[in-house]
């Protein structure tokens, strides 16, 4: 953890802020509505050119990491009867798209990657795929789905008229399931905490220390980790080795941020200048594997400082609850241990009433490979991009958000390197509808500008 603190280097931030008029009763005529002839010039515009083509467009990182293109122009002929640019959905036979029918669903890459409802099958078992789609957005509707599945069954023809329009008029999204424990891991270490209350119209943070009681280090290739309802994030941190004595906290105890009437409780957040940021999810149902031959190292007699954040909106009493999974693998299976990205910005002057872009530069001192992106904000949000800064890619977007609460968790394959003096260019905008200006805090009503990820060294 401790490269990590060296190698990130933060710089200059800047902040450009524009008053909150609206332009929606503009005079000027919208642009021609496409002919939609066929089956798949639907897909193309209300899908494709809505969902994915941001990303999807030559020249850009995710296109060129993926070697896909979903512009009108040439997106038929970059899906269908194509083999996929991921290497693990190569080798299991599939194709971006096929024309056999029912045959080719199955071995569908894009049916793998927007089919959130099955997302369980697809995390588990196929944890070289990548992200699902469309990344930072939420799932397609049901109507959408069902729309481009009949499109696949009738052999994803280019022209006519072979799924029914009306599906789309499902607007549902997939939502995840109810919160259920997760069984042990065959291999490794389950933490399980709560359930604890969380009072009406009440955000409830704490730390809590976990020790795992390990007589030497583990190296860990996978994490789960479930929550119940109104949960905001979950949060596992390393105590730094620095750390005094006198602020070393007691084992399997709770130590609320705030109290009852909501203010800060000092003594408790003393500790949050000694953690070091390990994983975290603000899903309720996450699962991550690391790259084969990629591990976090934990070492002996470790520990963990949980912080879980629930928010209760409601007028009644409701209850938290985590697990978190860590599943083990032997030291000689091990041949880069991953180390923790972490860039944080605490300059937040967020005005009242407008919408605000805030820009920090991040560089590395060494040659890093980063596999693993997610950004961290909180409500007032609307989106986060990452750029590279720096080098012959320098100015290309590799990572967009636009849900704050459920941002997308980026897995990058082959990862992104970066060279010395070269960077991350974080670039965040916030609509502040409040009357009060917002700067960086713990509350879910204050803000926060962070980018987790993970990487490891040559």
């Amino acid at each position: 953890m401790k490269a990590m603190r060296r190698a990130l280097l933060g710089s200059m931030t800047c902040a450009i802020a524009w008053g909150c008029g609206d332009n929606s009763n503009s005079l000027e005529p919208e642009p021609p509505q496409p002919e939609l002839d066929s089956t798949w010039d639907v897909i193309q515009a209300i899908i494709l050119d809505k969902n994915c083509v941001e990303c999807h467009v030559a020249g850009a990182s995710f296109a060129t990491q993926s070697d896909l293109v979903l512009t009108s122009n040439v997106a038929y002929s970059q899906l269908v009867n194509r083999v996929p640019n991921n290497a693990a959905a190569r080798a299991d036979g599939l194709a971006l798209v096929g024309t056999e029918g029912l045959a080719s669903v199955g071995k569908s890459f894009l049916w793998e990657k927007i089919n959130a409802p099955s997302q369980a099958h697809y995390l588990d078992d196929h944890p070289g795929y990548g992200a699902l789609m469309p990344l930072g957005k939420p799932p397609l509707t049901n109507g959408e789905l069902e729309y481009v599945l009949q499109w696949i069954l009738a052999g994803a023809p280019a022209t006519g008229d072979v799924a029914d329009q009306s599906l789309l008029n499902n607007t549902e999204r997939y939502e995840p399931p109810e919160f259920e424990p997760l069984p042990p891991p065959t291999h490794g270490i389950q933490l399980h905490l709560g359930p604890w209350d969380v009072a009406p119209n009440y955000e409830r943070e704490f730390y809590y220390y976990e020790p795992l009681n390990n007589d030497e280090e583990l190296f860990v290739n996978r994490i789960d980790m479930a929550m119940r309802s109104g949960s905001h994030h979950l949060i596992l941190y390393e105590l730094s080795d620095d750390i005094p004595t006198t602020l070393i906290p007691e084992p399997n105890v709770f130590r609320d941020v705030r109290d009852a009437n909501g203010n800060y409780i000092t003594d408790n957040l003393m500790i949050t200048l000694y953690q070091q940021f390990v994983t975290g999810t603000q899903w309720p149902l996450m699962t991550y594997h690391f790259p084969p031959g990629v591990a976090l190292r934990i070492p002996a007699d470790g520990g963990f400082d949980l912080n879980p954040h629930f928010v209760n909106r409601s007028d009644e009493v409701i209850q938290g609850e985590i697990y978190a999974n860590l599943h083990t693998v032997e030291r000689s299976e091990v041949e880069h241990v991953a180390e923790v990205l972490f860039m944080n910005n605490l300059d937040l002057n967020l005005p009242p009433e407008t919408v605000t872009t805030v820009t920090k530069t991040f560089l590395t001192d060494e040659r890093i490979q980063i596999f693993q992106l997610f950004s961290h904000t909180h409500e007032h949000m609307t989106e986060f991009r990452v750029f590279i800064d720096g080098g012959p890619r320098s100015g290309e977007l590799v990572y967009i958000a636009y849900d704050w609460e459920h941002p997308p968790i980026l897995e990058l394959d082959p990862p992104l390197i970066l060279e010395p003096g070269q960077g991350l260019r974080l670039e965040t905008t916030y609509n502040n509808m409040t009357s009060r200006t917002l700067r960086f805090g713990l509350l879910s009503v204050d803000e926060m500008m962070i980018l987790f990820g993970a990487y490891y060294v040559d």
